[in-house]
Protein backbone atom coordinates (compact mmCIF):
# COMPACT_ATOMS: atom_id res chain seq x y z
CA UNK A 1 0.00 0.00 0.00
CA UNK A 2 1.20 3.51 -1.08
CA UNK A 3 1.78 5.96 1.59
CA UNK A 4 0.03 9.56 0.87
CA UNK A 5 2.60 11.68 -0.95
CA UNK A 6 3.37 9.79 -4.06
CA UNK A 7 6.25 9.39 -5.78
CA UNK A 8 8.69 12.04 -4.78
CA UNK A 9 8.21 11.06 -1.00
CA UNK A 10 9.43 7.47 -2.16
CA UNK A 11 12.09 8.87 -4.07
CA UNK A 12 13.15 11.24 -0.73
CA UNK A 13 13.08 7.77 1.15
CA UNK A 14 15.83 6.17 -1.32
CA UNK A 15 17.97 8.81 -1.76
CA UNK A 16 18.06 9.07 2.13
CA UNK A 17 18.37 5.32 2.56
CA UNK A 18 21.14 5.34 0.08
CA UNK A 19 23.12 8.49 1.88
CA UNK A 20 22.60 7.19 5.35
CA UNK A 21 24.33 3.34 4.17
CA UNK A 22 27.07 5.49 2.37
CA UNK A 23 27.83 7.00 5.49
CA UNK A 24 27.41 4.07 7.56
CA UNK A 25 30.19 2.36 5.66
CA UNK A 26 33.31 0.81 7.15
CA UNK A 27 34.71 0.82 3.43
CA UNK A 28 33.76 4.42 3.00
CA UNK A 29 35.01 5.75 6.12
CA UNK A 30 38.12 3.41 5.82
CA UNK A 31 38.76 5.32 2.35
CA UNK A 32 38.61 8.60 3.91
CA UNK A 33 40.39 8.04 7.26
CA UNK A 34 43.46 6.38 4.22
CA UNK A 35 43.39 9.96 2.58
CA UNK A 36 43.59 11.28 5.88
CA UNK A 37 46.64 9.42 6.90
CA UNK A 38 44.77 8.54 10.10
CA UNK A 39 43.71 5.64 11.66
CA UNK A 40 40.24 5.70 13.76
CA UNK A 41 36.97 3.54 13.52
CA UNK A 42 34.11 5.11 12.39
CA UNK A 43 32.03 5.29 16.29
CA UNK A 44 35.73 6.21 17.31
CA UNK A 45 35.48 9.06 15.01
CA UNK A 46 31.84 10.53 15.70
CA UNK A 47 32.93 10.20 18.84
CA UNK A 48 36.10 12.41 18.48
CA UNK A 49 34.49 14.98 16.68
CA UNK A 50 31.73 15.08 19.34
CA UNK A 51 34.27 15.85 22.27
CA UNK A 52 36.62 18.06 20.19
CA UNK A 53 33.18 20.41 19.12
CA UNK A 54 31.67 20.08 22.73
CA UNK A 55 33.92 20.28 24.54
CA UNK A 56 34.73 18.67 27.66
CA UNK A 57 32.35 15.71 28.37
CA UNK A 58 31.00 12.90 30.62
CA UNK A 59 31.02 9.77 29.34
CA UNK A 60 27.43 10.01 30.28
CA UNK A 61 26.76 13.32 27.99
CA UNK A 62 29.12 11.55 24.89
CA UNK A 63 26.70 8.62 24.84
CA UNK A 64 23.60 10.90 25.15
CA UNK A 65 25.06 13.92 22.35
CA UNK A 66 26.06 10.92 20.06
CA UNK A 67 22.97 8.38 20.44
CA UNK A 68 25.15 5.48 21.18
CA UNK A 69 25.31 2.97 23.71
CA UNK A 70 27.06 3.56 27.10
CA UNK A 71 28.84 0.67 27.60
CA UNK A 72 29.94 1.23 23.81
CA UNK A 73 30.88 4.52 24.30
CA UNK A 74 33.23 3.57 26.95
CA UNK A 75 34.44 0.56 25.24
CA UNK A 76 35.30 3.26 21.93
CA UNK A 77 37.06 6.04 24.37
CA UNK A 78 39.37 3.56 25.93
CA UNK A 79 40.19 2.78 22.54
CA UNK A 80 40.38 6.68 21.34
CA UNK A 81 42.23 6.73 24.85
CA UNK A 82 44.83 4.29 24.27
CA UNK A 83 45.88 5.44 20.49
CA UNK A 84 45.88 8.98 22.31
CA UNK A 85 43.58 10.48 20.79
CA UNK A 86 41.57 11.81 24.05
CA UNK A 87 42.16 11.82 27.93
CA UNK A 88 40.14 11.13 30.89
CA UNK A 89 40.61 13.05 34.01
CA UNK A 90 38.29 14.38 36.90
CA UNK A 91 36.17 17.60 36.34
CA UNK A 92 37.22 20.88 38.04
CA UNK A 93 33.42 21.32 39.40
CA UNK A 94 33.08 18.02 40.86
CA UNK A 95 36.05 15.29 40.79
CA UNK A 96 33.52 12.24 41.44
CA UNK A 97 32.75 12.96 37.29
CA UNK A 98 35.32 11.63 34.47
CA UNK A 99 35.43 14.42 31.50
CA UNK A 100 37.17 13.42 28.36
CA UNK A 101 39.21 15.41 26.73
CA UNK A 102 40.53 16.18 23.33
CA UNK A 103 44.54 15.77 22.89
CA UNK A 104 46.46 17.19 20.60
CA UNK A 105 46.98 14.57 18.06
CA UNK A 106 43.48 14.01 18.19
CA UNK A 107 42.73 17.63 17.37
CA UNK A 108 45.13 16.90 14.24
CA UNK A 109 43.12 13.55 13.55
CA UNK A 110 39.85 15.80 13.62
CA UNK A 111 41.47 18.58 11.67
CA UNK A 112 42.76 16.12 8.69
CA UNK A 113 39.95 13.81 8.33
CA UNK A 114 37.79 17.32 8.23
CA UNK A 115 39.98 18.78 5.45
CA UNK A 116 39.58 15.72 3.35
CA UNK A 117 36.05 15.76 3.89
CA UNK A 118 35.73 19.49 2.88
CA UNK A 119 37.86 18.56 0.02
CA UNK A 120 35.88 16.31 -1.07
CA UNK A 121 32.62 17.91 -0.53
CA UNK A 122 33.61 20.95 -2.79
CA UNK A 123 35.07 18.11 -5.39
CA UNK A 124 31.49 16.57 -5.59
CA UNK A 125 29.55 19.78 -5.08
CA UNK A 126 32.07 21.70 -8.12
CA UNK A 127 29.34 21.53 -10.49
CA UNK A 128 26.40 23.17 -8.52
CA UNK A 129 25.78 26.48 -8.43
CA UNK A 130 26.45 28.41 -5.16
CA UNK A 131 21.99 28.63 -4.98
CA UNK A 132 22.01 25.23 -5.33
CA UNK A 133 24.64 24.57 -2.48
CA UNK A 134 23.06 27.07 -0.40
CA UNK A 135 19.48 25.55 -0.95
CA UNK A 136 20.75 22.12 -0.23
CA UNK A 137 22.31 23.63 2.68
CA UNK A 138 18.84 24.97 4.15
CA UNK A 139 16.81 22.55 3.41
CA UNK A 140 19.12 19.37 4.85
CA UNK A 141 19.14 21.39 8.37
CA UNK A 142 15.45 21.87 7.97
CA UNK A 143 15.29 18.26 7.09
CA UNK A 144 17.25 16.97 10.13
CA UNK A 145 15.88 19.57 12.23
CA UNK A 146 12.52 18.01 11.82
CA UNK A 147 13.61 14.56 11.37
CA UNK A 148 14.57 14.95 15.17
CA UNK A 149 11.09 16.60 16.50
CA UNK A 150 8.49 15.14 14.43
CA UNK A 151 7.16 11.90 16.14
CA UNK A 152 6.61 8.84 14.11
CA UNK A 153 2.38 8.20 13.69
CA UNK A 154 1.19 4.41 15.02
CA UNK A 155 -1.01 2.74 12.14
CA UNK A 156 -3.06 2.78 15.10
CA UNK A 157 -3.50 -1.27 14.94
CA UNK A 158 -4.39 -1.87 18.44
CA UNK A 159 -7.22 0.34 18.04
CA UNK A 160 -8.42 -1.45 15.05
CA UNK A 161 -8.06 -4.88 17.22
CA UNK A 162 -10.00 -3.65 19.93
Amino acid sequence: MAAKGGDELDAIERALETLFRLNASRKVHSRLAAAAGVVISQPGYVLLRRIHEDGPLSLGDLAKRTDMDPAATGRQVRQLEADGLVQRGPSSADGRVTFVRVTPRGRDVRRRINEVTYRHMEDVLQAWSRRDRAALGELLGRLVDDLRTVQYRSLGLDEEAG
